[in-house]
């Protein structure tokens, strides 16, 4: 047996033994024991194990079947009381004799950090112990994306070569040590690395060598890299899986083919094919012990197209892979549920490839609740059954950043919602804020600060609940307040602070699931929201499943006032609650953090941080409350047409003006930005665009200005001067038409306006239109041949134009859906993801037109729609900006209140 040796001492010795033949892991395992013993003063010595004198510690490390261990087990008396599960352990401790005794490597590794855990905890080895222990979830891993805050010049979204130049940390490998040695002390043992197509960093083939994305130095460099954390990772029991999005080609393979890297809507063809099928094949015989997690998007449409990828590339591309190493063995393939129908994929591949694992967004791209529900519950059931593994996968956390989130008990109930809702036995976790600016956080701090410092907590506290989520609460939070204690050096203030955590991080789930626009990460929530968003959200493409499946039943501030105007009864919870119970937990954060206060004595500057935070908490609750105060007020004018109440909803205005503005007082000095992901795919509550208006003090313009218009419009009001239904004034704007050569399709062009037919193939008539539109030339289509081949326009433009796109609400079946960054991160990629115009247009029997425009420079291009009906409106002037607006056809009278604020 081998030991670990220090100077000899019989008082406080002790004998670290395993296995005549330890593998790496058993060795780290017992490499972080000797280093909790020797902090806790005691020695180690590598004497004879069957000649020690009596006084010392002899401490036998192995797994369960080693002939070696099991000698020694008999000889000491300390037989494990029973056999534990995969990556479980059990330790027993008597008379200075202990056993760890671990069903395999990884679990033997777990159990010496279980008995290093209580040796820093009590500060000595217990006198006697039997302990048996295993995880509730068979995958428990962290995320890091190798990707940035803006797009590379001349790249999209997701297309990042590794290179030192863009990634330094990537090359660091004292900060992998660091990064793999915390989810190791977690007991996390899987890593996924996120990138939208890594194998031309990765891969050269022979068939395709110029794909390759970087130079040659930098080539070896990811190979010794990528070699090096995978065997570190190992070491520790971590299993690296890359992650890549489809279909997305290497910048140099697509430029000689004349191709697009990304194009949603192009077909697979054999070139495509053929490349991916053996970039996959070539990583996995390079480095078969990573495994693959397959987005089967955001560059691909239809789900058929997803099958014939998945089963005719993507697991032959393993396969071949496989078989190049004369492998057998399937390794597991991690399917993902985004942007394409899993269960549907899943029924395909099962018969070509068993060995499936599933992974779906536990509450999209952000964190809103530990009740999920509905139709996002539903297909997490559905993949639960049929994948060896569901991996529940806490996303992006947009409604969390930038302030810090430690609700110990919020994400315990989630985990547990995760086995008992979804069926999970899996959890994939992101960095709490800054994903896109890893391993950086947005705190404003000289030396920048990391993630896993700054969020240790988060990371703790998932990891914590994955390895076993049913822990007594009362035990927990003592647990983390000592913990807690322990940083701050609190001297038992550390409750407080656990308190101001669950209190904060009930404000961003609850303000999300019950005012939001979307879980995702089109919307930062802590910059705040406009009063056009929170009274006409439909203009800016509510995402259904927040209110679906994203939180408690209950009721959207439009729901809300309808009732009260109908005298209703309201059902579930109700956006008057939220922001009473958001106030209220703002204030008790402050509280608690103030009662502790006084009590640190340590790590000073994070404390201030951290109770700086949860004054931004505060202001970011009671702006909201005292906003949705103001929205209810406005929707119920839309009813009454009393101008009382718009008068009572503008001090509650001016006041949510007054908390945002403490807000950005209380980040100016302290955070960066808001959002990582700085780019025009950030929406809500304003476009990101160009990196811009990411912080609160460049959105306090935007409120001020809010309010100021209120008050014109409401003194506008009052002297009576108005025009228009419900006081909104005419809309004077008409789009500018542009002349262009379309080359296809070839059809008749008519005038959009009332009675008008705008298909070949029906008799249906425009209804009404909204002016803006009139002086555009449309072009008439065949309806069948939308629905069936989709609608592919080919122009030459002799200067810049925007193509005018109707889109038909709702998502029905048979109609062109409208751009989506939620599943689509091209989507915008023509300026196209934001409503124009909203309810522009009615055609009778068919759902409201909301109008969407395409930016095109002078030049040749096309522009494929995919398959669905949809209006062809014409050609604009590309220089003619439109403020978007709703002209409210087909629209309730309350939902068309915009104008008040715009």
């Amino acid at each position: 047996m081998q030991g670990i040796s220090s100077p000899l001492s019989h008082d406080k010795t002790v004998l670290l033994l395993t296995g005549s033949r330890p593998s790496p892991r058993i060795t780290y395992g017992r490499e972080q024991l000797g280093k909790a013993l020797e902090a806790a003063g005691y020695r180690l010595t590598n004497v004879e194990w069957r000649s020690a004198p009596p006084g010392i510690h002899i401490i036998m490390i192995g797994t369960g079947d080693d002939p070696s261990i099991q000698q020694a087990g008999r000889q000491f008396k300390l037989s494990p009381a029973k056999t534990p599960g995969r990556e479980g352990f059990a330790i027993r401790v008597k008379d200075r004799r202990a056993l760890i005794a671990g069903a395999d490597a990884s679990g033997a590794l777990y159990g010496c950090l279980e008995l290093a855990e209580r040796v820093r905890s009590s500060g000595a080895l217990p006198e006697q112990l039997s302990f048996t222990d295993q995880p509730e979830m068979v995958l428990r891993g962290a995320c890091v994306g190798i990707q940035k805050t803006a797009y590379l010049p001349g790249r999209h979204v997701y297309e990042y070569p590794y290179t030192p130049q863009e990634f330094p940390w990537l090359y660091d490998k004292q900060q992998w040590i660091q990064y793999l040695d915390m989810l190791a002390a977690n007991r996390m043992n899987s890593l996924y690395l996120w990138n939208g197509h890594p194998f031309a960093s990765l891969v050269r083939l022979k068939e395709y060598p110029y794909a390759v994305e970087v130079d040659s130095a930098t080539f070896r460099r990811n190979e010794e890299m990528y070699r090096f954390l995978t065997e570190e990772a190992d070491r520790r029991g971590i299993w690296v899986i890359q992650m890549f999005y489809n279909i997305i080609l290497s910048k140099p393979f697509a430029e000689k083919h004349g191709l697009a890297t990304q194009d949603r809507r192009r077909p697979i063809t054999p070139l495509i094919a053929d490349y991916t099928r053996k970039s996959i094949a070539a990583f996995v015989a390079k480095y078969p012990n990573v495994g693959l997690l397959v987005t089967l998007g955001e560059a691909m449409e239809g789900d058929g197209m997803d099958v014939e990828w998945f089963t005719n590339t993507i697991i032959p591309g393993v396969k071949d892979g496989l078989q190049a190493l004369g492998k057998k063995d399937l390794p597991p393939i991690v399917l993902r549920g985004h942007d394409t129908n899993p269960q549907q994929v899943m029924a395909a591949a099962r018969p070509l490839y068993p060995n499936l694992y599933t992974m779906n967004k536990y509450n999209g791209e952000a964190l809103t609740t530990y009740t999920p529900r509905g139709p996002w519950a539903a297909m997490h059931r559905d993949l639960s059954r049929l994948a060896a593994a569901h991996i529940d996968n806490v996303h992006i956390l947009a409604n969390l950043e930038p302030f810090r989130y430690g609700a110990t008990a919020f994400i315990q109930k989630c985990v547990q919602a995760m086995h008992t809702i979804h069926g999970a036995n899996g959890l994939h976790l992101y960095p709490e804020s800054s994903y896109w600016d890893w391993p950086y956080t947005a705190d404003k701090a000289t030396p920048r600060l990391r993630q896993t410092d700054r969020d240790r907590l988060w990371y703790m506290a998932w990891a914590r609940y994955a390895w076993n989520c049913h822990r007594p609460r009362q035990e927990e939070d003592r647990y983390w307040s000592r913990l807690l204690d322990a940083q701050f050096g609190s001297k038992g203030a550390g409750k407080d602070i656990l308190e101001a955590y669950e209190q904060a991080g009930e404000i961003a789930p609850k303000l999300l699931r019950r005012f939001g626009i979307t879980n995702g990460n089109r919307q930062t929530l802590t910059l705040g929201m406009t009063m056009p968003q929170l009274i006409n959200p439909d203009k800016y493409r509510v995402w259904p499943e927040l209110y679906n499946s994203d939180g408690p039943e209950g009721e959207t501030l439009l729901t809300y006032a309808a009732k009260e105007w109908q005298q209703r009864p309201h059902t579930g919870e109700t956006p008057v609650q939220i922001a009473e119970e958001v106030t209220r937990h703002g204030e008790l954060a402050v509280a608690a953090i103030e009662r502790a206060a006084p009590a640190g004595r340590q790590a000073e500057a994070e404390f201030a941080r951290l109770r700086n935070d949860m004054h931004c908490y505060r202001a970011l609750a009671r702006c909201f409350a005292a906003k949705a105060q103001a929205a209810l007020l406005v929707l119920r004018y839309g009813y009454s047409q009393e101008l009382q109440d718009l008068e009572k909803a503008l001090p509650y205005l001016q006041q949510s003006v007054a908390h945002y503005r403490e807000l950005a007082n209380l980040t100016k000095d302290t955070y960066l930005y808001a959002n990582s992901m700085q780019t025009g795919q950030r929406k809500v509550p304003v476009s990101g665009s160009g990196g811009h208006n990411k912080t609160w003090t460049e959105l306090l313009p935007f409120y001020e200005a809010e309010l100021h218009t209120f008050r014109q419009r409401l003194d506008s009001l009052k002297q009576a001067d108005h025009r228009g239904p419900n006081g909104q004034p005419a809309r004077q704007l008409r789009l500018q038409p542009a002349e262009v050569a379309l080359q296809s399709p070839n059809g008749d062009h008519y005038q959009p306006a009332t009675g008008q037919q705008p298909f070949t193939d029906t008799t249906l008539q425009v209804q009404a239109i909204a002016p803006a539109l009139q002086p555009l030339q449309a072009l008439r289509g065949s309806l069948q041949q939308q629905r069936s081949a989709g609608t592919t326009l080919r122009f030459h433009a002799s200067r810049p134009v925007k193509v005018v796109v109707g889109f038909f609400k709702g998502g029905h079946k048979g109609y062109l859906q409208e751009p989506d960054l939620e599943t689509d991160a091209g989507a915008d990629n023509y300026g196209q993801a934001t409503v124009r115009i909203a309810n522009a247009l009615i055609i009778k029997g068919l759902p409201p037109v909301n109008i969407h425009t395409y930016y095109f420079d002078a030049g040749q291009h096309t522009l494929a729609l995919g398959k669905g009906a949809c209006l062809i409106l014409g050609f604009m002037d590309g220089r003619q900006e439109i403020p978007a607006y709703d002209a409210g056809l087909g629209a309730a009278g309350a939902q068309k209140l915009d104008w008040l604020f715009e």
